[in-house]
């Protein structure tokens, strides 16, 4: 039977298009199913998840202070806000999915914008803000992205309708050759822009400029992916192309985008304005308008809209008909003033989109834009393998060729359903379509640490193809194992019983503080467990970044202090035995690696037994008892 015909459902009596047939399909449609639910069993606020849980996982920041209210991003209403204790925040992510609550009342569905040390931002899918937001007891939670997900969904069921599209979807997973996903351009010679390009950086270059399907850049940490993707875009620019450009975080969308202004290339950056500094603002729809002729309308409108909203915040909670009446109507007066505003702005934005050469955005932020009438050569997809794969295809569709970038070989997407993981739904995009795609190339010159430091992740993860730049060579010692073996320093439960904890490493990391000579600002403290960061967070210096390695994956410090908590009878290092998380967390010092940890847990392990025979080789190896004497 077609694709394209329909049949008929007894149960709804009308007819609705066929559902997919492909079984990988069928497959993510199920696990985003499940990962719905496990949302929603996870983040719910009831008598099996009392607020105090709740908080102690890290799912809600209660109470919170409101320091600052705004209308934003589209008119919606945005909160600053203060946490007067210590909290754990890592789980609260930038675009994370909120509700904003307060006891006895209807919670609001909103967005985290931003999250930094005890000061944040978000905003609320609403007209207008809560009569409670100012009250005593005011919180946040992580809610279901019920957005994404649907988004997502409805892309899936669509995607045997779009031939092209599920013609490439069936080869990445099809298993055969890879030459069926190899390129047959015939070799070209660049000018190029950047001339400090190193060799593997122009090979991928070149690859992405006669790309006719899909080319893969594999860029380990600190090898200047950006760099070579900023590269491959000017010249498909030069070449005449139109170029889509996302990530699946904003900072990620950002920090290209700043290169590419840098550059000179004209861009647009979609989505959220509210956090971005001014290089890129000006470069937003927002920005780019905030001079125009119509922008004079737009202030007189909304500085009516908000007369027409403070007349109605005069009606308090406890009013009769009459005044609700005029409550109703004043608030419609404002949706059709804001609704005007919207229309204006989208007929502006309509000209900035035809104009610019790279549109950039994060792929909900690019869905949401509504621009699949514009034509896009290709799309460049930086951080893929962070990316799980339906969201992925929900932009697919705006493009012709494919440019996935990013390390496999690091943390995959971040997935709450056990059983949706089992089934592969923490497989990234990219790392789905490494195994189909011939066009590959490595980056394979790191500038980022000393040698020392990157040596073992080069040798273990990347076939010692990984080459350090050569002002990087080492100059003492950079990579460090201090032995907690036989010390008593056991792992523990943190209070919540939910994470663990080791306060005896935190000890060794005071001492270094004294011994080695370390500087707080320069110096960041990563650990597998959330329980040890809550712990850390207590009795190390304000001023150093503390975070889980997940957390920290994309950022870098001069020195870093890595503990690994796990301490037993049992040898059990538990999700320490995702190695790809021991890869990110020993790639993000340039200067000093210090890796505290029991030997005698965890060399029985043959990757960590491999990592400490590298450190005797290659660096310091040291024992509790040095600090316990000092």
């Amino acid at each position: 039977m077609d694709r394209h015909l329909f049949f008929y459902s007894a149960r709804h009596s009308y007819f609705r298009p066929m559902p997919p047939t492909h079984p990988h399909i069928k497959k993510l449609l199920q696990c985003i199913d499940l990962e719905e639910k496990e949302q929603v069993k996870r983040y719910s606020l009831d008598q099996q998840h009392t607020l105090k849980s709740l908080k102690a996982e890290g799912l809600a920041l209660h109470p919170i202070m409101v320091t600052r209210k705004n209308f934003g991003y589209a008119d919606y209403p945005e909160i600053s806000f203060r946490l007067n204790f210590p909290a754990e925040t890592n789980l609260f992510k930038d675009g994370a999915a909120i509700e904003c609550f307060c006891s006895g009342e209807e919670p609001v569905k909103g967005v985290l914008i931003s999250l930094e040390g005890k000061a944040g931002e978000f905003r609320l899918f609403a007209p207008d803000f809560p009569d409670w937001i100012e009250d005593n007891g005011v919180g946040i939670k992580l809610a279901p992205d019920q957005r994404t997900t649907t988004i997502m969904k409805a892309v899936l069921n669509d995607l045997e309708n779009n031939k092209d599209l599920y013609q490439l979807f069936e080869q990445i997973h099809s298993g055969e050759s890879k030459e069926k996903l190899s390129t047959t351009a015939k070799p070209v010679s660049l000018t190029f822009k950047n001339q400090f390009l190193n060799d593997s950086q122009q090979k991928a270059v070149t690859a992405i400029t006669q790309n006719e399907k899909i080319t893969i850049v594999h860029g380990p940490p600190g090898t200047g992916k950006t760099t070579t993707l900023i590269e491959a875009i000017v010249q498909l620019i030069k070449a005449g192309e139109k170029i889509l450009v996302s990530a699946p975080s904003n900072t990620a969308v950002d920090n290209i985008a700043k290169g590419l202004i840098a550059a000179g290339v004209q861009v647009l950056r979609l989505g959220n304005t509210s956090k971005v500094d001014e290089a890129i603002f000006l470069h937003t729809p927002e920005g780019k308008l905030a001079n125009g002729k119509q922008q004079k309308e737009i202030k007189e409108l909304k500085i009516r809209a908000e007369q027409f909203r403070k007349m109605a915040l005069k009606y308090k909670r406890s009013f009769g008909k009459a005044e609700r009446e005029q409550r109703n109507l004043l608030f419609k007066e404002v949706k059709n003033i804001r609704a005007e505003i919207k229309k204006i702005q989208a007929y502006n934005e309509a000209k900035l989109y035809t104009e610019a050469d790279v549109i950039l955005g994060t792929p909900v932020g690019l869905y949401d834009a509504k621009i699949n009438h514009l034509r896009f050569h290709t799309l460049v997809m930086d951080e893929a393998g962070q990316c799980i794969e339906p969201l992925a295809w929900c932009i697919f569709p705006l493009a012709q060729k494919y440019v996935l970038a990013g390390d496999h070989l690091q943390l995959p997407p971040t997935v709450l359903s056990n059983e949706a993981a089992r089934l592969g739904f923490n497989r990234s995009v990219l790392e789905m379509s490494i195994a189909s795609v011939n066009n590959i190339f490595l980056l394979d010159t790191q500038y980022r640490m000393r040698k020392a430091i990157a040596g073992f992740s080069g040798k273990y993860f990347y076939n010692d193809l990984l080459q350090t730049a050569a002002h990087l060579d080492n100059t003492g010692i950079h990579i460090s194992f201090i032995d907690t073996a036989g010390s008593g320093y056991n792992e523990v439960r943190g209070s919540n019983g939910m994470s663990l904890q080791n306060e005896g490493e935190l000890r060794i990391v005071k001492k270094l503080f004294d011994t080695a000579v370390l500087d707080p600002l320069t110096t960041a403290f990563i650990s597998p467990y959330a329980g040890q960061i809550a712990a850390a967070k207590e009795v190390l210096p304000a001023e150093m970044r503390i975070s889980t390695i997940d957390s920290f994956q994309g950022q870098e410090q001069d020195n870093i202090i890595l503990s690994l908590v796990r301490s037993n009878d049992d040898d059990d290092i538990g999700f320490l035995k995702d190695y790809r998380r021991m890869n990110v967390a020993i790639t993000r010092a340039r200067e000093q690696l210090f890796v505290i940890g029991d030997s005698a847990t965890i060399g029985g392990d043959a990757f960590y037994n491999l990592f400490l025979t590298y450190i005797e080789k290659y660096g310091a190896y040291r024992t509790v008892w040095e600090f316990e004497m000092e």
